[in-house]
């Protein structure tokens, strides 16, 4: 499971041009589900976006997480994070895994994130045209993969 977080100040997610989400200060995280992906996966990953200390404190160090300062989370699905593009300069998706596979494991993260922040996350829709906007906070920027749990 591979995961794009980033610190904002506002984003959201238009889809066929209305609204369906939108955050004030939080994480933005785009997350891709792989076919060899399993609930621990979706544990791991969500516990370290909870604990993830990236917002400022009162000297201005990141070493706050989104509990601390009452942020807000929007999760989107985004396949393409697994894209193989080693060969060519089309890129394969075949590691990203089919919505069968994939939704359950999306669902799970999200209920995983909720109960470790105990606070509502918000989504954009699975598998649908989606428009993004966000504003990165810092720039605040951060890569997580579960098959390498180490820096990228």
């Amino acid at each position: 499971m591979r995961a794009v977080v980033q610190r904002v100040s506002s984003a959201s997610v238009t889809i066929d041009g209305a609204v369906k989400s939108a955050i004030g200060h939080g994480f933005m995280v785009l997350l891709g589900v792989e076919t060899e992906d399993t609930q621990a996966d979706a544990e791991w990953l969500s516990g370290k976006i909870a604990l993830l200390r990236v917002f400022n404190d009162e000297q201005g160090l990141m070493n706050k997480d989104i509990r601390d300062v009452g942020g807000d989370i929007l999760v989107v699905s985004q396949f393409t994070l697994h894209a193989a593009y080693k060969k060519g300069n089309r890129p394969s998706f075949m590691k990203a895994a089919r919505p069968e596979q994939a939704i359950p494991l999306y669902e799970h993260f999200i209920k995983q994130l909720e109960d470790k922040t105990v606070k509502p996350v918000l989504t954009g829709t699975f598998g649908a045209d989606m428009k993004v906007a966000l504003v990165n906070d810092g720039p605040v920027t951060i890569i997580m993969d579960s098959k390498n749990p180490q820096t990228p």
